[in-house]
């Protein structure tokens, strides 16, 4: 009983307390709220007054400055600068296309074909089909910038030396007549010197490389030495041509796998039936001329018969690649590039059909997207085919 009743007078004691608190606590938060409005109002008027009077001091400034007289003097100035500029660049410009040394590298890309990438794409999609069956996928990225960049230097540098050994048949023909050292624009010392500063490029950088590689570099540098003269000897100067050029695929597989495999000689075998093929086709280009030059190829060798005996290189080259899918086990995008390519390869026997000279360069060309389809297939293949 004494308890309840302490409960109760505590309660009664405590119970006043609370409700003032509870007063006094409502007062100050509504008196808080009040004072956070009221500066939230004063806050967002003097921000709004201190915009509005920014805006109309940059609108006085930009009004007087764009009345002032220095204004157009500024402008009148500018114009004659800007003037001046152009003319000391043209000027510059037009000095430096009269020096000798502008002519002169002119001439060298001419010389190196620079100006025809066209044999740097036929080098290139067999060294990256290598890469990328040798790494099954990307190739290490040292390897793939060296190969590239190998492979814009070497067909450079086979252009120069080609040049040189045909300096004097490249007189002889229509279609290569104007070249530069055909032309006499530079001496033959010349292209010697491009042939072997672009060939120590090119040698330099395959020393990144492991051992396979650097001495299988060797046997590449003896093929695009020997390939331009050997039209004079024989009538397979195409199957040279594949051969140098092929020699970049098993290079590329060495450097990024360090072996030598069947697949690695299935791809610089279907390089040369490739390269055979569509050298065929440009050298039916030529063939009148080299008719009456006396030099040899294998569009002369095969005559009447090169339309088929090409396409029969073609079957060849497409078994080939069906080989190379199957042994390096790829799966439907490969074989979708290989279709893809025999399309192509259709294609180019309907322009050489009435061996026209400029069909026939056609069909030549043609062989870049064979090449293009057949590359996106093996990277379409390494990319994607585990997701199918």
């Amino acid at each position: 009983m004494d308890i309840a009743k302490k409960i109760s007078k505590l309660i009664s004691y405590l119970l006043p307390k609370i409700k003032n608190s509870g007063r006094q606590s409502y007062i100050l938060s509504k008196k808080i709220f009040e004072a956070t409005i009221s500066l939230s109002i004063i806050t967002y008027k003097t921000v709004w007054q201190t915009l509005i009077f920014l805006h109309k001091a940059s609108n006085q400034t930009i009004n007087y400055l764009a009345h002032h007289p220095l204004l157009d003097k500024a402008v009148v100035f500018y114009r004659y600068l800007n003037k001046k500029i152009i003319q000391l660049s043209n000027q510059f410009f037009r000095s430096i296309k009269k020096t000798r040394a502008y002519k002169k590298a002119g001439l060298y890309a001419q010389l190196i074909r620079l100006d025809k990438p066209i044999g740097i794409f036929l080098l290139l999609w067999p060294t990256l089909i290598a890469l990328w069956i040798a790494a099954e996928g990307w190739p290490d990225p040292l390897v793939l910038f060296i190969f590239i960049s190998g492979v814009i230097l070497m067909r450079s540098a086979g252009c120069a030396i080609n040049d040189y050994a045909d300096r004097d048949i490249d007189k002889k023909v229509t279609r290569t007549k104007q070249r530069p050292l055909a032309a006499g624009k530079i001496s033959k010392t010349e292209a010697l010197v491009v042939f072997i500063s672009l060939s120590l490029v090119a040698f330099a950088l395959v020393l990144l490389m492991n051992e396979l590689t650097i001495w299988m570099s060797l046997g590449g540098i003896l093929l695009a030495v020997s390939y331009p003269f050997m039209k004079r000897y024989h009538y397979l100067p195409q199957v040279h041509l594949g051969a140098a050029f092929g020699w970049a695929a098993p290079m590329a597989y060495t450097a990024q796998a360090n072996e030598i495999t069947s697949i690695t000689w299935l791809i610089f075998l279907a390089t040369i039936l490739w390269a055979t093929a569509y050298d065929t086709m440009y050298a039916m280009v030529d063939y009148d001329d080299d008719i009456k030059i006396g030099v040899k190829s294998t569009a002369i060798l095969f005559g009447n018969q090169d339309k088929i005996i090409i396409a029969a290189i073609q079957l060849l080259l497409i078994f080939n690649l069906l080989l190379i899918g199957h042994r390096a086990e790829l799966s439907g995008f490969y074989y979708i590039g290989v279709a893809a390519a025999s399309l192509f390869a259709a294609y180019q026997q309907f322009l050489i059909k009435d061996r026209e000279p400029a069909l026939c360069f056609q069909a030549f060309l043609n062989n870049n997207w064979f090449g293009l389809v057949l590359f996106i297939g093996v990277f379409l293949d390494y990319q994607f085919a585990d997701m199918v």
